[in-house]
């Protein structure tokens, strides 16, 4: 039940949050969720953004990619590897997971997706719920054959984590957890190369050109068929990866409900920021990482009620969409073929 703070509470509490140690707290805490936030939510948005589809299975992708990021440091990670080895497997597992959830990405475009471009968009949506149902209960059914119970965190992931990835590292009067300092870091890595992706080679710039103006680009003698094939896979392979950083996380872990826990925030930071908008999605994770940081603040030390926090993700939401309902850097059409 929550428990309200008397008034005096409120202003000891305030006094408490402005404290510059607390506000960078806070702050560091914000960067982190964000990005985690942004790679959720990156691959979601280059989909739709280039191609028009609305993706619902890729909270379940997310799921698929922290079981099989799980995998692949279970197996190779040693009861007495060292942290440096730890942390050069999970680069391995990144490669390995983008690989394959690229390659599963391309067999449904090819052979689900592609046949319904010609359709209204609700087939699309149709078609990618009903794949979100089949990997949960295929991953469910897995898991369960295997013992490492779906409504649990899979504990033998979380124990693969370098160990200075678990301490508190001091930053001047800051202490911070090393997990969070890894997942603003991995955050701003993934959007660099995302954005240098699109805007510095030679096939970005035709994907865009692609989204743009499909029938021009063909008449140029470039496959765009091709084009978007390309495109879904790497929002899939995207989708795997932040999959692989969530395994390590233990507020989310490797479980079948990551499938829509990933899936709601992901929604809520591409609509925020406008469907489609590579920009708008970074800009809106950063806002809702921040707003997100500064409320866990304030109801586990203010107000004792966990809960609330979450809510306020959607209450963004619910703003954006009242004063722009178009998001942040949202366009009034995007994608189309």
């Amino acid at each position: 039940m929550m428990e309200l703070v008397p008034l005096a509470g409120v202003g000891s509490a305030l006094g408490d949050f402005l404290r510059p140690s607390t506000l960078a707290s806070v702050f560091i805490q914000g960067l982190a969720k964000a990005a985690l936030y942004v790679m959720i939510a990156s691959g979601l948005t280059l989909i739709f953004g280039l191609m028009g589809v609305l993706n619902f299975a890729h909270g379940s992708l997310t799921m698929l990619g922290a079981y099989l990021g799980g995998l692949v440091m279970v197996a190779f990670v040693a009861a007495g590897g060292s942290s440096i080895t730890r942390l050069a497997l999970f680069f391995v597992a990144v490669v390995v997971v983008f690989a394959l959830l690229a390659g599963l990405g391309t067999a449904v475009e090819v052979g689900l997706i592609r046949k319904l471009y010609d359709r209204p968009p609700v087939y699309q949506i149709l078609l990618t719920f009903g794949l979100t149902l089949v990997l949960n209960e295929l991953v469910r059914i897995a898991v369960l054959f295997y013992g490492m119970q779906p409504q649990t965190d899979w504990q033998d992931a979380f124990g693969t984590k370098p160990g200075f990835l678990t301490n508190q590292i001091g930053l001047g009067s800051v202490s911070v957890n090393g997990l969070a300092l890894f997942e603003i870091a991995f955050g701003v890595l993934t959007v660099a190369g995302i954005w240098a992706f699109l805007t510095r080679t030679r096939y970005g710039l035709v994907i865009r050109a692609g989204s743009e103006d499909a029938e021009m680009t063909e008449a140029l003698g470039i496959d765009v068929r091709r084009v978007f094939t390309v495109v879904f896979a790497l929002g899939t392979g995207l989708a795997g990866i932040a999959g692989v950083l969530l395994m390590w996380d233990p507020k989310w872990g490797a479980s079948v409900p990551v499938a829509s826990e990933a899936l709601l925030p992901a929604f809520v930071v591409v609509i925020v920021g406008g469907l489609g908008t590579f920009r708008g999605t970074v800009v809106a994770a950063l806002l809702v990482g921040m707003v997100d940081a500064a409320m866990s603040w304030w109801f586990v030390n203010a107000i004792d009620f966990a809960g609330l926090p979450e809510m306020t993700i959607f209450l963004i939401l619910v703003v954006v969409l009242i004063l722009r309902p178009q998001g942040l850097f949202g366009v009034e059409e995007v994608g189309g073929h």
